[in-house]
């Protein structure tokens, strides 16, 4: 079984930006010693696993496992991973798939608050637009890309996929913690051909997880910050395990802040995190990573226009609590709680014949809770009037009630893939997905004491049924097939390759409130998916490529296929739709230059959609309770462009600029139920027309520091292009000291991350309606405003943090 050099080689540059030199690499312009002197500032790394399958760039894209490892060592220039062997900072690795691909590495991870999550630290990347409602990343931030937003973007963590099955959210903040994350890559608009996905219309986001180091020691790291802010990191490392080729770490974390200026309350988090790797022969390995979170924090109060106006970052819950108050910051509350498995494992069958396979567990549970005052008589349980309530204090009617949703969902799979070397330029790749998933959600009503606590009793009952708005069991199942042929030709210049992948989505699922209809609900889908890539390298440092994307995403949210009541109304407040599968087509031309002085990339996209489904969060009406409402809009167009450069350190300075043009408007006029609204040719909502980052990083091995600055444009909130949300510009930096090893204690560091410099208030994202202002429709009704909400970017924080490798 033998690798030859150019497949060693076409391996090591698709995932250059994970990996640093070998332990005995010495190259100073690579990795340039400190001004001061210190022999011990090298990069170090060791570089495994080459996949001797992986044929250069193909439809496969990034999810083809190449270099797997990713590890700090206690030999390199920093005990957090710092290498500076990155361009731009660590924003801009080295790229070889055939379409529009952006990444971070550990100099510039390592850089960042050590609160950040998976999501906010690609927001300089270009055609990333994130919305952060905290200063800290640790309530799960949104993220755009070409006008689509994470419910539309495949996320990949260690080849498994882990956002949540059925409304499709990433929540980052709970996967792992940013001292154990190796790299992230953001492909945006196309998903690779073989990845776990069926609603990743806007792109993918693939994460991993730093690999255990061979040498035993560990990593701590502690923090404190305004707003009370605190965090405490350990990470034991347990080196080569004699010789059985085993290796491992675990870490725990714990995080806490309040809100400040947002209002009273705050969150707390425990983090657990776990990686083992066995390797053995040629080829082989076996990783398994766990993960455990459980996390508790005040919800965002989330304002409308004319709230922001009138209160600004003061539009929060109520800090004190009064009879009848459902605002009380106690009663609103979200649980993000989480538990992982994901053992990756790649085999070399034979010289020619290579497997992977990911078997995953992800288990996602709550519960989030929300004030709300229901009839003490008089009011319904589904579409059932009921009787009097005999339970909790009556003001003015009403039983102020703590709402309970205490969603439980539980998901296994096991995703496989093949590659069969044919020859040296040709690879033929198949495999198979599956994955099973549960879901349930009883909602449930807690009366509330005199000191705004549930009272002891528990829940409301009638005749021995619990009080619900929503009482859904629901169950899914995913099959996709895939094959791909990818053949180099003209000197292995020109890449060529097509694939083809049908996914096959069944759902079903019961409510079983009183006159919910339909009691039943299901949804089958069945979507041939093609592809193809071109690439051509016109020399060793420029490459150009085309490709064509289709990709498709099955309705979002249980609620797409049920009905939600509550006891306020006889009524289902909010009725599922009749929603066909989201279908996008999309095209790439680009071009890359990337060399040792600076990397620059370009690319030109189209993307036409087909039922287009724009989330619409918002309140239950006349409650604190959020849910996603998907709402079909028909046809989106997005075109645009897309660029970003990054210089490789000059006098230790490393610079950075990335930025997008894109124009995305609305194909169809919008059926309001009552008529037609004019919204065709309408900029579409979300897709801010001009975005532009600008990084600076400096690093001399013991001095160093990162500024990042970020511009996004206007965006409007409304179909009707009645109200939209202003323009931003935020900045952050980061200052560090870095020291000599002393002993066993490795490059101890203090740094101070600053955020949103300047304390400024902005809106950060939003909600979506049809219009925010009353407009007749094609049949003469009038389509009543209905104004949207939105997320209150966050204030100013700083942190200093201490950290030291041993």
């Amino acid at each position: 079984m033998r690798i030859t050099f150019r497949q060693l080689l076409v391996s090591c540059v698709t995932m250059a930006s994970l990996v640093s030199v070998s332990a005995n690499a010495q190259d100073n312009k690579a990795a340039p010693a400190s001004s001061k002197g210190s022999s011990t500032t090298k990069a170090s790394a060791t570089l495994r696993h080459s996949n001797s399958s992986s044929p250069g760039p193909s439809v496969l894209g990034q999810f083809t496992p190449s270099v797997e490892e990713i590890s700090v060592t206690t030999h390199s220039l920093s005990a957090t991973g710092v290498t500076n062997r990155t361009p731009g900072g660590g924003l801009m690795p080295h790229q070889t798939a055939p379409r529009s691909q952006s990444g971070v590495t550990r100099d510039f991870i390592a850089k960042q608050s050590p609160s950040s999550n998976i999501t906010s630290l690609v927001a300089d990347l270009p055609g990333v637009t994130v919305s952060s409602q905290d200063p800290y990343g640790m309530t799960g931030d949104h993220i755009q890309m070409r006008g689509l937003n994470e419910t539309q973007i495949g996320y990949l963590f260690e080849g498994a996929p882990l956002a949540d099955p059925i409304n499709y959210a990433p929540y980052t903040s709970t996967l792992i913690d940013t001292e154990n994350l190796g790299a992230v890559t953001v492909s945006q608009g196309s998903p690779d051909l073989n990845a776990p996905f069926y609603n990743a219309v806007g792109g993918q986001i693939t994460a991993s997880a730093l690999n255990p180091s061979r040498k035993a020691g560990g990593f701590i790291d502690v923090a404190g910050g305004t707003h009370s802010f605190n965090k405490e990191f350990l990470r034991l490392e347990t080196g080569n395990i004699g010789n059985s080729g085993i290796r491992g770490f675990v870490s725990f974390s714990h995080t806490s802040y309040n809100n400040g200026a947002r209002g009273p309350g705050g969150l707390f988090r425990y983090h657990v995190d776990s990686k083992f790797v066995k390797e053995w022969g040629d080829g082989n390995s076996i990783s398994a990573m766990f993960s455990y979170n459980r996390q508790q924090a005040t919800s965002w109060r989330s304002p409308t226009m004319a709230q922001w106006k009138q209160y600004g970052v003061g539009f929060a819950y109520s800090p004190t609590f009064s009879p009848g108050n459902a605002s009380y910051y106690k009663l609103n509350q979200q649980n993000l709680n989480q538990q992982l498995v994901v053992v990756p494992m790649h085999f070399t069958l034979s010289d020619h014949l290579h497997l992977q396979v990911t078997p995953y567990y992800v288990h996602q549970f709550g519960p989030s809770l929300g004030g709300e005052n229901i009839p003490a008589s008089g009011g319904y349980y589904g579409t059932q009037q009921y009787g009097n309530l005999d339970r909790g204090t009556v003001v003015n009617g009403n039983i102020l009630t703590s709402s309970r949703d205490p969603w439980n969902q539980k998901t296994g799979g096991l995703n496989t893939s093949a590659d069969w070397n044919i020859s040296r330029s040709n690879t033929f790749s198949f495999g198979w997905w599956y994955a099973y998933t549960t879901h349930e959600e009883l909602s449930d009503f807690t009366p509330v004491n005199a000191n705004g606590v549930g009272l002891s009793g528990g829940v409301i009952r009638l005749n021995g049924k619990i009080l619900s708005g929503y009482d859904l069991n629901f169950m899914q199942q995913v099959n996709t097939l895939f094959i791909a042929d990818t053949q180099k030709l003209l000197n292995d210049k020109l890449t060529l390759s097509a694939g083809f992948r049908v996914a096959m989505v069944s759902r079903q699922g019961t409510n079983l409130i009183p006159g919910a209809d339909p009691y039943k609900m299901q949804g089958n889908y069945f979507e041939p998916l093609p592809q193809f890539s071109a690439s051509y390298q016109i020399t060793k440092q420029d490459q150009i490529y085309i490709n064509g994307t289709t990709s498709f995403r099955a309705p979002e949210s249980v609620e797409a296929y049920s009905q939600i009541f509550d006891p306020n109304s006889a009524h289902a407040v909010m009725q599922p739709q009749s929603l066909k599968p989201e279908y996008s087509i999309s095209e790439e031309i680009g071009y890359r230059h990337q060399d040792k002085l600076y990397n620059f990339a370009m690319s030109l996209f189209n993307i036409n959609i087909t039922n287009h489904q724009v989330t619409s969060t918002g309140y239950i009406p006349g409650t604190n309770m959020m849910v996603a409402s998907p709402i079909n809009i028909g046809g989106q167009t997005s075109r645009g462009v897309q660029a970003e450069f990054g210089l490789a350190r000059w006098h230790h300075f490393s610079p950075y600029v990335s930025g997008q043009f894109l124009h995305s408007t609305f194909d169809n006029d919008f059926n309001t139920g009552s008529g037609l609204l004019p919204t065709a040719g309408k900029i579409a909502v979300g897709a801010p027309k001009f975005t532009v980052a600008v990084g600076l990083n400096y690093d001399d091995g013991h001095f160093f520091g990162n500024f990042d600055l970020r511009y996004v444009d206007s965006q409007y909130t409304t179909f009707m292009n009645d109200q939209k949300m202003p323009s931003y510009i935020t900045s952050n930096i980061a200052l560090g000291y870095r020291m000599n090893s002393y002993g066993r204690i490795k490059h101890p560091q203090i740094q101070l991350n600053l955020t949103n410099l300047g304390d400024n208030h902005y809106l950060s994202g939003s909600s979506y309606t049809s219009n925010a202002k009353a407009h007749l429709t094609s049949t003469g009704a009038t389509a009543s405003a209905s104004a949207p909400v939105y997320y209150v970017g966050g204030v100013f924080a700083a942190m200093v943090s201490l950290s030291t490798g041993f």
